[in-house]
């Protein structure tokens, strides 16, 4: 359901950069678009068309990241690019190659640090046509991106032992439940779930968990709430999906546990995410780069697509969102101007046509 007010689903919650929708079509939305490596810039030229194809006006600010640009300004990630995504306050970005065991750590890491993107949000629903174990999914996982042992605070301790610090604070814990809560009011959603290890942790998840119950007080009668334990967590998740609604999660769990929801309705390659804060919000595929890839139009562009429909509802453009949320859908349940993952034999540009198509009122067809 639309909220009455015509404001983004996702900009309902508190600190998420509300952005009115547009009274006028000539004013177009302003957007960093980060093509990223490997299959990235294949994907978000497919997802660009898609997206300008939805009626929706828009004005692409592009900006490169990551590996490409190492050689010319010595960082994956060049200070313009901030400026640019803080000036224009959203941005969509393709996948971008993160170095395993050294060099830079990540270049999501330090956006979200250097945007204060405090809340990862990634939905996991079960889409006609994809291959699953599982039907009817619908998940919600809402992580909080900036502390927990992703904050990076690690160190040698001698030369064979490593020591990595957890930090956990009241304040950003209680403000990621206020956005999950949140959330699940603006969209109608029944029930929000706090996962922890506070059984063993108790200090640190102990306090996660206290402070999702005191934010949890403020929407009794309104939202259900539970808890559980990260591992129990998972082993629910593979044999009952269906009980549960919203997740709540720190940061590392948030991350493994997004990874499993995403596993349940087809593969990350399916899986949209937003990064949210106060100031802005980045809308990224949450996969790989998949460099060995690159350059061959293979890839599947469904889950920086579905990225692009989380953004149109954070612009408030409510209507265009659901419009390219089931052009998505009927393509791939349609199941023939697809990718070869998904079945088809279509290629990353082909797949966009067929959407572009449907939107248009045309049927998907691939010759």
């Amino acid at each position: 359901m639309v909220p009455e007010s015509g404001r983004s689903r996702l900009a309902e919650t508190p600190g998420s950069a509300p952005i009115v929708a547009r009274t006028m079509a000539a004013m177009a939305h302003r957007v960093t678009l980060i093509p990223g490596d490997g299959i990235g810039p294949e994907l978000a030229e497919a997802t660009r068309r898609v997206l300008d194809a939805s009626g929706v006006a828009f004005e692409w600010e592009l900006v490169d990241a990551g590996e490409a640009v190492m050689a010319r300004y010595g960082t994956p990630l060049p200070d313009h690019v901030i400026e640019s995504i803080r000036r224009n306050r959203v941005a969509i970005k393709g996948p971008i190659t993160t170095p395993v065991g050294s060099g830079f750590r990540s270049v999501n890491v330090a956006l979200r640090q250097a945007l204060g993107l405090y809340a990862s949000l990634r939905p996991a629903k079960s889409i006609p046509g994809i291959e699953s174990r599982y039907r009817d999914v619908d998940l919600v996982i809402v992580r909080e991106n900036t502390e927990d042992l992703y904050a990076g605070i690690e160190h040698m301790v001698g030369p064979d032992a490593a020591e990595s610090i957890k930090i956990i604070t009241r304040a950003a814990s209680e403000r990621i439940a206020r956005f999950a809560f949140e959330y699940a009011v603006a969209n109608r959603r029944h029930k929000v779930t706090a996962v922890h290890k506070a059984n063993i942790m108790k200090l640190t998840d102990g306090l996660f968990l206290e402070s999702c119950r005191t934010v949890a007080a403020d929407y009794a009668g309104r939202i259900e709430f539970e808890d559980r334990i990260v591992d129990n967590m998972c082993m629910q998740l593979v044999q009952k999906p269906e009980l549960y609604d919203v997740l709540v999660l720190p940061n590392l769990y948030g991350d493994i546990i997004s990874d499993l929801a995403a596993g349940l309705v087809g593969g990350l390659g399916v899986a949209p995410g937003a990064n949210i804060g106060t100031e802005a919000a980045v809308f990224e595929a949450v996969h790989g780069s998949a460099p060995k890839h690159a350059g061959q139009n293979k890839a599947n562009p469904t889950a920086l697509l579905l990225s692009g429909v989380l953004m149109l509802r954070h612009l408030g453009e409510l209507e265009a969102a659901e419009r390219v949320e089931q052009a998505v859908i009927d393509v791939i349940a349609e199941g023939r101007a697809v990718t070869y993952d998904l079945g088809g034999s279509a290629g990353t540009s082909e797949m966009a046509d067929a959407i572009i198509a449907r939107l248009a009122g045309a049927p998907a067809t691939i010759s």
